[in-house]
């Protein structure tokens, strides 16, 4: 018998079976429904809220609208939409590429600083794809970056301790920030933090990253240091210092001895830095940078020792590089409302911007200032950056690898 044959002989059958099913599910009662509906739902597959619907509307009509009413048939099969998609593969290729590129941000970041990515892209060479897949990324939402995404995101689904130890008595004369104290709506107020890469073994000297965040501009700064000596801490905060792109105003640190001693105070009262502390119990004191902490330096460093003065140099530049990719191209939301609803807090972060933005926004730059910011901005290439960032990430893992014997991995170009 030929196939075609074959397969609308079943088709008739399983039409009949369903209609003969959906008048015995109607006539039935309540416990023989239940029986009826288990057969059924063996036989078909289907969910079992849906098939009892089907059941109990086959035959008789349904209302769609105001007057439009329908016959329900348990037999018919659903139109399928007749629109194409808009979003083919060619755009997810992209799509996914770009967001590679940017670290694997979330859609409202994504959204927010594509334009000027594709723009940085096309102008240094970078960008596959044609100008109608560019042209259709352009007027993506937010919404649909997250939903074309959600697979990949899924595919990429340690904390490390703390080492930080109490200051001495000065931390009395170091007064602790209150919101008073600080005008966080210009640029120049920033909070410092050190990241420790001991690896789990806290024993000896290992490697610090010194944290620095501005809280109005997100803008962020960082470098490493052989120790959490004093010494080194203090000349790691004047080197960031001559390259902010702001003046430096106030810093809020924790209660560490690395930060509260005479040093560190004496510099601050001859700069004219304001110097605050936080609350020896309130990690959440210092939220900004203990964020940064997390998602710029252990992200891209990960939870390894670091202990060498190589390994310390390789740090830094990859921070070379981290800093220009994060400040010029990685978008941080900003809380914009707060408000509790009985036991829960909402919160919305429509202000969506780069730290770079938000500099040029404010009045507190002066024009020279943002000049060089600019030209900074405009001879920046997005993609060598992220080249620039894996190939010290690799560095950094063959030295590890080197050191505990194993074998090392190709160099990146």
């Amino acid at each position: 018998m030929d196939w075609r044959l074959k397969l609308g002989l079943t088709m008739i059958v399983k039409k009949s079976v369903y209609q003969e099913t959906a008048k015995r599910y109607q006539k039935a009662q309540k416990k023989e429904k239940r029986s009826i509906l288990d057969e059924f739902i063996k036989l078909t597959s289907l969910n079992r809220d849906y098939a009892a619907t089907m059941l109990r509307l086959h035959g008789k009509s349904v209302r769609l609208g105001r007057k439009e009413y329908a016959r329900a048939d348990i037999t018919r099969k659903g139109k399928k939409s007749g629109r194409k998609k808009k979003y083919d593969n060619e755009v997810l290729k992209l799509l996914k590429y770009i967001w590679k590129i940017l670290n694997y941000i979330c859609g409202k970041r994504f959204k927010v600083t594509l334009n000027d990515t594709l723009d940085n892209l096309i102008e240094h060479g970078h960008l596959p794809g044609g100008q109608e897949v560019i042209s259709k990324l352009r007027s993506i939402s937010a919404s649909t970056i997250d939903r074309i995404l959600k697979p990949e995101r899924k595919k990429l689904e340690l904390k490390g301790r703390s080492g930080t130890k109490p200051g001495t008595l000065l931390k009395q004369q170091v007064a602790v920030r209150t919101w008073a104290d600080w005008d966080e709506n210009i640029p120049g107020y920033l909070e410092i933090d050190l990241v420790g890469h001991e690896g789990g073994n806290s024993r000896g000297d290992f490697a610090q990253t010194l944290d620095m965040v501005d809280v109005n501009s997100g803008w962020c700064e960082q470098a490493a240091i052989k120790n959490k000596a004093a010494i080194w801490v203090k000349a790691a905060i004047e080197k960031v210092n001559i390259r902010l792109p702001f003046d430096l105003l106030g810093l809020d640190s924790d209660t560490g001895a690395e930060f509260i001693n005479h040093a560190m105070f004496d510099w601050c009262k001859d700069k004219g830095v304001k110097f605050t502390r936080g609350r020896s119990t309130r990690s959440n004191d210092n939220c900004y940078v203990e964020q940064k902490n997390y998602s710029i330096i252990r992200q891209n460093v990960g939870y390894m020792r670091y202990d060498t003065d190589e390994e310390v140099y390789w740090l830094n530049r990859l921070y070379a590089y981290l800093r220009l990719y994060t400040n010029f191209f990685q978008p941080v939301m900003k809380m914009t409302e707060r408000e509790r609803v009985g036991s829960k807090v909402k919160k919305k972060h429509n202000d969506i911007k780069t730290p770079y933005h938000r500099l040029l926004e404010s009045y507190r730059l002066t024009q020279l200032q943002k000049e060089r910011l600019i030209r900074l901005y405009r001879g920046l290439d997005l993609y060598k950056l992220r080249q620039g960032i894996s190939k010290c990430q690799k560095r950094l893992l063959n030295i590890q690898k080197k050191k505990y014997g194993q074998e090392e991995s190709e160099d990146i170009a």
